[in-house]
Order: C-alpha cells, then structure tokens, then sequence
C-alpha cells in the first residue's frame, strides 16, 4: 500500500500545473491533499472521482481557505471530517479515514505567523487533536498514521537555516515542543527514524529568494505512525523532483 501527502497550496492551481497527470501516473492507494482552497460547492465533478478514486473532502466554510481531501482507490470502512472541536472543524483541517488495520489522519496543522492569536490556535489544535487520537486509538485498538503539512520543523536537521528561524513561527521552541510531546506519547516520525543523517531533505520552499532553486527549504511534512505501524513500512520518501505547489509530496510504502 503507497500512501502519498501533498500540500497542493490550492487545489485548482494545482490542477493548471499537471497534478491529474501526476495523479494517474503515480496512482497511490491513498492520497491525502492539505490547503485545498476550495469550498464544497466550487469541487467540479473531475475532481470527485478521477482515475477511479472515491473522495473524502473537508471545506473550510471561509471560501479559499484551508481544506483538505483524501483519494481512496478502495473504499475506507469509514470517512469523517470532524474531531467534534467547532473553532478547528470550520476550518476544514482533518480528513479521518478508517481501513482494516489503521485510521488514517489527513492534516493540515494551522500556521502561527499571523499573530499570537493564531499561534496559540495552533498550540491549541495541536494539544487538542493529540488527545483525540491517543482517545482513538485506545477506544479502537487500532494503530494511527497522521500525515500532513505540521507547519513546525522539529529539529535544526529540518531546515536549511535554523539559527535564523528560532524566532519564527515555524521553528520556535514552543512549536517545536508540541513535536517532542507527539513523539513522547508513541508517535514516530518515520522518515527522520529511518534516514536519521539526511540532510537538505525539504518539504516546502519560500516563493521569495530562488529558495527552491537554492534547496533553502524546511522539512515540515511528516508521516507520523504509531510503533505498530513500523513492521509495515517498506520505504517513506520526499519526492523533491515533483513541481506544482510550494511543498513537494511525501509518501509511505506499507506491506500489508
């Protein structure tokens, strides 16, 4: 099973730039989009079931804002969009699948840089939505894979210029933290656990200052699966090579 995540920075720019192409040439068995930037009633009917995928959407209800979708080439046992928090479901951050062995957590975590109000929205959601899933889980038996765009570099390996972020949101110590307490509750992050000395392995580039060009990225979208999960894992890759968006897609291979 190949699970892909794509932060497509808006669905129907992405689709001016060859992402149906892409899609039906890669054909992953699950693929999760985040900041999909489109409302429920703005999805054309290509983008519902393209290349014989079922479609899981959550539409934030401010029209191009936020958003997330998750492809299904074999039906989910069960779909939602709603972890019962109304400040975040409005937003349309979470598509929650359920398969034989694992729910599935498609996610696009909130950026903080606006202001502190939205950074102690992001603090918020990341607390909140950490004991949902640990509450999932337990009530389910269960194993999680959450996969998305985090908005947070968790360690200096992560970004190409660390120092000079550690002031930002992004990369400040209180973001970062809210990764060190996902990893102490079981989480693993999978490709830093499996490529541990990668370097310049980025997943999202400023449009300002050729940063693409010159690789001065951070690596802010994560596969993270609790320990069960490992003993499927084949292979997880950031597909730097694919174009289209300001992030690249990341992917997970499991053996199952």
């Amino acid at each position: 099973m190949r699970i892909y995540s794509w932060n497509v920075n808006g669905i129907r720019a992405a689709v001016k730039k060859n992402f149906m192409e892409w899609m039906g040439e890669e054909k992953p068995d699950l693929l999760c989009l985040q900041e999909t930037k489109i409302h429920e009633a703005q999805i054309p009917k290509e983008l519902r079931n393209p290349h014989g995928y079922e479609s899981y959407w959550s539409c934030a209800e401010r029209k191009g804002y936020s958003g997330t979708c998750t492809y299904a080439l074999k039906k989910p046992l069960s779909a939602r969009s709603v972890f019962g928090k109304s400040n975040f479901d409005e937003e349309g951050r979470i598509v929650e699948t359920e398969h034989e062995k694992f729910f599935l957590y498609n996610v696009y975590f909130p950026n903080g840089q606006k202001d502190d109000e939205r950074l102690q929205y992001k603090l918020e959601f990341y607390s909140d939505f950490l004991d949902f899933t640990l509450k999932q889980q337990a009530a389910s038996k269960k194993e999680i894979i959450i996969v998305g765009d985090f908005n947070t570099a968790h360690k200096h390996i992560d970004l190409k210029n660390a120092k000079s972020n550690e002031k930002y949101s992004g990369f400040l110590p209180i973001e970062r933290e809210w990764i060190d307490k996902y990893v102490a509750a079981g989480y693993v992050d999978i490709y830093r656990k499996l490529n541990p000395d990668a370097l310049d392995q980025y997943t999202w580039w400023s449009y300002r200052m050729n940063a693409r060009e010159n690789n001065t990225g951070w690596r802010i979208d994560y596969f993270m699966i609790t320990p069960g999960v490992e003993k499927w894992v084949s292979d997880t890759r950031i597909h730097q090579d694919v174009m289209g968006s300001d992030h690249c897609p990341v992917s997970l291979t499991l053996d199952l």
